[in-house]
């Protein structure tokens, strides 16, 4: 089975559960793999009849069902495009420093492949939006290599599949609409392609309602959106990404960032992500591997260190809330041979040997009747480096 035939399988469950926002999503995002308007017009059409019989639950599943029938044929031959072993981007041993000041970030090596996330975390002024400049070309590195995998003629090729979104960006002037289809003119998508490509790209992010807004109109949160759709209309390679979750709350957070996993893991238009985040715990879960960055100095965290793999664990650290105090605490864990419990702001983080499990944690809970509110095992993630 292809991974398209997986993805196809995934949203006709969604049918079944009666979960039509995230059908919606994927219904949107194989019409645009087809780059036929035929079916541009016919999900466009189904759009706009939902808009009027959202609650008619038995004729939308039928609507849906079918329209997916249709585009799986017209998919199910295409040659697929991603190839997880597809570098795109390679950097090298990358260090910035400026005469003026003592900060200077790297060096720093890493790669990106097509489909993949990499997240960059840490403190404000450790370096995340200083890599991402350098790595846009707008700040020139010190030394190092930067190495563009992915096939461009020239400077101005490579900035069209290159796109770089700061945390604060440009006012623009009229309505998102006409901001969205002067964008795909711009990039070769004329007539009534435009019209339909826009409309299908507004969907999927969310902004059906906001058309007409403008800039001063939107929210931080719509305005992020909005610079995702016009990048998504350039067809990028790469996206990188400055604080994308800044302004958002926790549910806009989660449905971003599975937009970012869906956009780039499509199998006819893959692409690659780099995102700077303080949202730590939500960047880890979306991420195939993450950096952290403190004083300009890196920390990898791949994707074959998250916590069901336990093989690079050195220690066992959790972090968790509890009523007790320290002092019970460390008599309850004293058999696992506690090393150190530290507390802040409420939050204990207990570091135990490499001999120790999470399920032996969890045992003493259980056994001593402790009350807690929280726990996560952080030994492998990121959340450790900054501890002090």
């Amino acid at each position: 089975m292809t991974i398209f035939q997986s993805q196809f399988e995934e949203a006709k469950k969604l049918i079944d559960y009666d979960d039509f926002n995230f059908l919606t999503k994927r219904l949107i995002d194989f019409t645009l793999d087809t780059e036929n308007s035929i079916f541009y017009t016919k999900t466009l059409d189904l759009l706009n009849w939902l808009d009027q019989n959202a609650e008619n639950i038995n004729e939308k599943k039928q609507k849906f069902s079918f329209l997916l029938e249709e585009i799986y044929k017209e998919l199910v031959n295409k040659p697929i495009t991603l190839s997880t072993n597809k570098s795109l981007l390679s950097v090298d041993k990358l260090i910035k420093s400026y005469k003026k000041s003592a900060f200077a970030l790297g060096p720093i090596s890493f790669d990106i492949k097509e489909g993949q996330i990499v997240g960059l975390v840490g403190e404000n002024g450790n370096g995340k939006t200083t890599l991402l400049r350098c790595l846009c070309r707008e700040l020139q590195p010190t030394s190092g290599q930067i190495n563009y995998l992915f096939p461009h003629k020239d400077s101005s090729s490579l900035r069209s599949q290159l796109i770089y979104i700061p945390q604060r960006t440009t006012s623009w002037q009229g309505s998102l609409l006409s901001n969205l289809k002067f964008t795909a003119a711009t990039y070769g998508i004329t007539g009534e392609e435009n019209s339909l490509v826009v409309e299908l790209i507004i969907a999927r992010m969310g902004l059906r309602k906001y058309r007409a807004f403008s800039w001063k109109n939107l929210s931080s949160g719509y305005k992020m959106r909005f610079e995702l759709a016009r990048a998504l209309l350039r067809k990028p390679r790469l996206l990188l990404i400055d604080e994308p979750l800044a302004n958002l709350d926790i549910l806009a957070q989660q449905i971003i960032l599975d937009d970012f996993r869906d956009i780039t893991r499509s199998p006819f238009r893959p692409m690659g992500i780099i995102l700077s985040s303080q949202q730590l715990y939500e960047v880890e879960k979306a991420s195939d591997s993450v950096i952290f960055l403190k004083d300009g100095f890196p920390s990898n965290l791949q994707e074959s260190d998250t916590p069901e793999k336990t093989d690079n664990i050195t220690e066992l650290i959790i972090e968790f809330e509890s009523e007790w105090t320290q002092e019970q605490l460390r008599t309850a864990f004293a058999h696992l041979n506690l090393e150190k419990l530290q507390i802040n702001g409420g939050t204990y983080v207990a570091h135990f040997p490499k001999s120790a499990s999470q399920n032996d944690f969890l045992q003493v809970f259980l056994n001593n009747n402790i009350p807690i509110v929280y726990f996560r095992n952080i030994s492998n993630s990121t959340r450790r480096f900054f501890l002090s």
